[in-house]
C-alpha cells in the first residue's frame, strides 16, 4: 500500500527519479579518510558536505548549540610536491576551506570580462575583482561580511602533511550550508584529507531536513498503534469468523508499526550520535522492504478475489510469489544505496541503476492489480453478489484515488526539486518523504475498513457452490412465505448456473494471467 514512487509514470519520469527520489544517505559527524581533490576549472576542490541548520537563539550569552566544528583536518600532498620545495621555505602551499550559505553562493569566485567563471583568482580577475591572485575569490555577503567563513592553511618548508587548527564555527543564521576544501596552487595536484567536521543543530546532530521526520515518527506510530488496537478488538471478538486475507491485514499492520517505530529509534539514535551505524540502518529498510512488498501482494491477493470468488491464487501462487521476492530485492537494494552509508550520496548514474527495476516493478504490479479487479468485477456482477460487489467497488475507488493522489504529488516532487537545485527549501522537504507513508496508512485504513472482522464475515467469503451469494439475493426477494416457492426455483437454476461459470471461469482466467 505504499504507492512511492508510482509506476503509472514510471517510464516517463524514471531519468528524474534517478537523480532526485528517496532519502539521501547523511551524516551531522562527516568523516573523511583520505579522500582526494577533483580538478574543477582553476582549481582542486573537495565537498565537505552540505547541511540546513537552524540558528542559535536570540540569547548571545547561551552556549552555541548551533555550529560546524573542525576536528583532525589534515592535508596530504604527494612526495612530488614536497620535495619541489625547500626545507627551509616559509608557505609552500595554501588550501582554504570556504563554507557559506546557499544565498551566497554567487559570492564565490567569479569570472572577467564575461568570460567562464573561475574559483580561484587570475591575474585578470586581480585587477577587476581585487582579489589576491592564488586564492579563492570571495565577496562579502549582504547580510554578515564576516561570510562566505574561510580558513587558510599553509604547507610549511618540505612537509608532506598540514593541519588546520581546531576551530568551531558559530551558526547564527538559519540556512542550507555548503562546505568545500579549495587549493588553487597548480603544484598540489593529487592533494588528499582526513579528519571530520561535526555539524549540529540546537535539537542535535540530526540535520535540519530530516529532523522534522522523527516528530513524523512518532505520530505515525501511534496512528498505527490506534488502528492495531481497532482492528485487534475486531479481530479477537470474531476470532472463529476470520478470513485468510484478514490476517494478511493484520500482518500489514504490525509491520506498518514495526517499521514507523524503527524509523523513530534510528533518527533518535542519529540525533544523539551523530551518526548512522549501518547495521541499524539496514536492519530499519529491511523491514521496510518487507512491509511495501507484503502491502503490494496484500493489493493484488485482494484485486484477483483471494478468498471472495475464489479460494487461493491456484496456479498464480508461485508467480505471485516469485513477483514479490523480485519486488522485496529491488526495493531492498534501493533503500539501502539511499539511507545506509556515510556523507557521500551515491552517484546519478548508481541511483538510475537501482530506481529503474523499482520503477518497472511497481508498473507491472499497477497494471496486474488493475487488470485483476477489472475481471473480479465481472464475476461479482455475474454471479449477482450485492454485497460483494459495492465493497469492491468502494475499493477500486479508494485505489483510483490514491493513484490519482501519487501521481499529482510525483509532478509535485518534480516540481519542488527542478526550481530548488540549491536545497534553499530545505525546511519543508522532508513533506515529500512523510507524504508517501501517510498515503500507504490512508489506504491500509480503506481496507481495514471495508474488510473488517465481523459476525458477518463469512458472508463474504469464497464458497465453492455459489451457494453464500443466491442467499443474500434470496433474503432481499423474499417477503413472505407465498414467495418461497419461487425463490427456490431461482436458487436451483442459479446454482447450477453459477457451478458451471466457476469451474470454468478459474481455469479460464489462470491462463490469461
Amino acid at each position: 500500500m505504499d504507492l512511492r514512487r508510482l509506476p503509472v509514470l514510471a517510464a516517463a519520469l524514471a531519468a528524474l527519479a534517478a537523480g532526485w527520489w528517496g532519502r539521501g544517505a547523511e551524516a551531522s559527524i562527516h568523516t573523511y579518510d583520505r579522500e582526494p581533490f577533483r580538478e574543477v576549472g582553476n582549481a582542486f576542490l573537495l565537498s565537505g558536505g552540505s547541511e540546513g541548520i537552524v540558528a542559535d537563539g536570540a540569547d548571545p550569552a547561551a552556549p552555541a548549540s548551533s555550529f560546524i566544528k573542525f576536528v583532525n583536518v589534515t592535508f596530504w600532498r604527494t612526495p612530488e610536491a614536497a620535495e619541489s620545495h625547500a626545507k627551509m621555505a616559509h608557505s609552500t602551499g595554501l588550501v582554504q576551506a570556504i563554507l557559506f550559505e546557499a544565498a551566497d553562493r554567487d559570492n564565490i569566485g567569479g569570472s572577467a570580462y564575461g568570460g567562464q567563471r573561475s574559483i580561484c583568482c587570475t591575474p585578470d580577475l586581480a585587477k577587476l575583482e581585487g582579489c589576491k591572485q592564488g586564492e579563492v575569490i570571495r565577496r562579502p555577503s549582504s547580510d554578515d561580511p564576516d561570510w562566505p567563513y574561510v580558513l587558510d592553511t599553509h604547507f610549511s618548508a618540505n612537509y608532506l602533511s598540514v593541519k588546520l587548527e581546531e576551530e568551531q564555527v558559530h551558526i547564527t543564521k538559519t540556512g542550507m550550508y555548503n562546505l568545500f576544501f579549495i587549493s588553487c596552487d597548480p603544484k598540489l595536484r593529487g592533494l588528499t584529507m582526513s579528519g571530520k567536521t561535526i555539524w549540529r543543530n540546537p535539537g542535535g546532530y540530526l540535520p535540519g531536513r530530516m529532523a522534522p521526520l522523527m516528530k513524523f515518527y512518532v505520530l505515525m506510530s501511534l496512528a498505527y498503534l490506534l488502528v492495531m488496537i481497532v482492528w485487534f478488538s475486531q479481530y479477537i471478538r470474531f476470532w472463529r469468523d476470520i478470513l485468510p486475507i484478514q490476517n494478511w491485514i493484520t500482518l500489514v499492520i504490525a509491520l506498518g508499526l514495526f517499521e514507523m517505530t524503527l524509523w523513530y529509534f534510528e533518527y533518535l539514535n542519529f540525533n544523539s550520535s551523530g551518526v548512522r551505524p549501518v547495521g541499524i540502518t539496514t536492519w530499519v529498510v529491511t523491514v521496510g522492504a518487507i512491509r511495501k512488498t507484503v502491502s503490494r501482494l496484500l493489493i493484488l491477493s485482494i484485486s484477483m478475489g483471494y478468498g471472495v470468488v475464489r479460494p487461493t491464487l491456484g496456479g498464480l501462487t508461485s508467480k505471485v510469489l516469485l513477483l514479490g521476492l523480485t519486488y522485496f530485492l529491488a526495493s531492498e537494494m534501493l533503500d539501502i544505496a539511499e539511507n545506509v552509508g556515510t556523507i557521500n550520496d551515491i552517484s546519478g548514474k548508481t541511483r538510475l541503476f537501482l530506481v529503474l527495476p523499482d520503477a518497472f516493478l511497481d508498473a507491472f504490479l499497477i497494471l496486474w492489480i488493475f487488470t485483476s479487479l477489472s475481471r473480479t468485477l465481472e464475476k461479482l456482477q455475474a454471479r449477482r453478489s450485492s454485497v460483494k460487489l459495492d465493497i469492491y467497488r468502494k475499493f477500486t475507488n479508494a485505489l483510483a484515488i490514491s493513484v490519482i493522489a501519487s501521481v499529482a504529488w510525483i509532478g509535485y516532487e518534480v516540481y519542488f526539486k527542478a526550481t530548488d537545485p540549491f536545497s534553499e527549501r530545505w525546511q519543508s522537504a522532508w513533506i515529500i518523504t512523510a507524504f508517501w507513508d501517510v498515503l500507504a496508512l490512508v489506504l491500509l485504513v480503506v481496507i481495514c475498513y471495508l474488510w473488517a472482522p465481523s459476525q458477518s464475515s463469512q458472508r463474504y467469503a469464497y464458497s465453492g457452490e455459489a451457494a453464500d451469494d443466491d442467499d443474500e439475493e434470496a433474503q432481499s426477494l423474499t417477503k413472505g412465505d407465498g414467495e418461497v416457492g419461487m425463490v427456490k426455483i431461482d436458487k436451483d437454476r442459479n446454482v447450477g448456473v453459477s457451478n458451471a461459470f466457476s469451474l470454468e471461469d478459474e481455469a479460464e482466467e489462470d491462463k490469461r494471467e
